[in-house]
């Protein structure tokens, strides 16, 4: 019997099986991990918005559905479409689920986004859009896949050894692979607890930058709870006071600065926001939060024009 289109359609919905990035991306996550355990492949998990994200479809057109990015990647990566459509209709209620679910456990913060994984899921990389087309994309993806070896390489160490030389392992592997703390504890649970037990007295200086992370992040919560009061005054007072106790390493500094800018800017004090995003900039000119601050100075240049008014 042959199908109609609208059955058609509901069978691939029901394989699990996206065209959104072209031929070959698979929407089953479970499904995707089965293939790539079967194949000894890692998987590349996009997380899209395919019909709203401005940067996902300038992504998907310029770099996935090229010859040179399937070819470049076939062998090596089982693809994963995890998408966020506003037409809802585009998925099927049990997909909708499983993309909720997994945005919630991969902490998305925004679109695209774009994790190595391995066969169980566990990711060892995340990255985004890159320009430079798709050529320059699997070299790019090359290098992240480098990762994994890395990290295999480091936790089979740290079974072997004791004490600090456990513990410097376990941190290699953690800068390598260079995931947010939600990610570690969702992913990798009780790392940090190894690495404290095997390294008391912090020879390794995991505990006082996993202390600089936390100390970032009360100030980040704190900021963000004074301005959804509108209290910018105490916000910037806040900052204020986290800049004068200092003891921050330059990248977190530059962080905590841009904080005040962003705070100034909200208050429309664009001349004094310009000039502390360039102060900033010049606390850690090599970061990689650097060469947003030139993009963050235009904004804020642009909206000073037009009298305040953001795009």
């Amino acid at each position: 019997m042959i199908q109609t289109r609208a059955a058609l359609l509901a069978a691939l919905m029901s394989t699990g099986i996206a065209f959104a990035g072209g031929e070959g991306w698979n929407s089953d996550f479970e499904a995707a991990k089965k293939e790539a355990a079967a194949s000894k492949k890692s998987l590349l998990i996009d997380f899209t918005g395919s019909d709203w994200c401005g940067v996902c479809i300038q992504m998907n057109d310029e770099i996935f559905k090229q010859d040179i990015f399937k070819d470049g990647v076939k062998e090596k990566f089982v693809l994963v479409e995890l998408d966020f459509p506003q037409d809802k209709s585009k998925l099927s209620d049990a997909i909708h689920k499983q993309n909720e679910q997994l945005a919630e456990k991969f902490a998305i913060e925004g679109y695209p986004t774009i994790f190595l994984a391995d066969e169980e899921g566990k990711p060892f990389a995340v990255t985004g859009y890159q320009p430079g087309g798709p050529a320059a994309y699997v070299k790019h993806l090359d290098e992240l896949l480098a990762k994994r070896k890395v990290r295999d390489e480091g936790f089979a160490a740290a079974e072997k050894a004791e004490g600090v030389s456990k513990a410097k392992a376990l941190v290699g592997v953690l800068d390598a692979m260079e995931l947010n703390e939600v990610l570690l504890t969702n992913f990798y649970p009780g790392i940090s607890d190894q690495i404290k037990k095997a390294d008391p007295s912090d020879e390794t200086g995991y505990g006082k930058k996993l202390a600089a992370r936390e100390r970032l992040a009360n100030i980040e919560k704190e900021v963000t709870e004074l301005a959804q009061k509108q209290d910018l005054d105490a916000a910037l007072g806040a900052v204020d006071k986290q800049i004068k106790e200092g003891g921050f390493e330059p990248e977190d500094s530059q962080k905590v600065t841009l904080l005040k800018a962003m705070i100034l800017a909200e208050q429309g004090k664009f001349d004094d926001s310009i000039k502390v995003v360039v102060e900033a900039k010049k606390l850690a000119p090599e970061s990689e939060l650097a060469p947003q601050l030139d993009q963050i100075k235009q904004q804020l240049e642009a909206m000073k024009a037009h009298g305040g008014a953001g795009e």
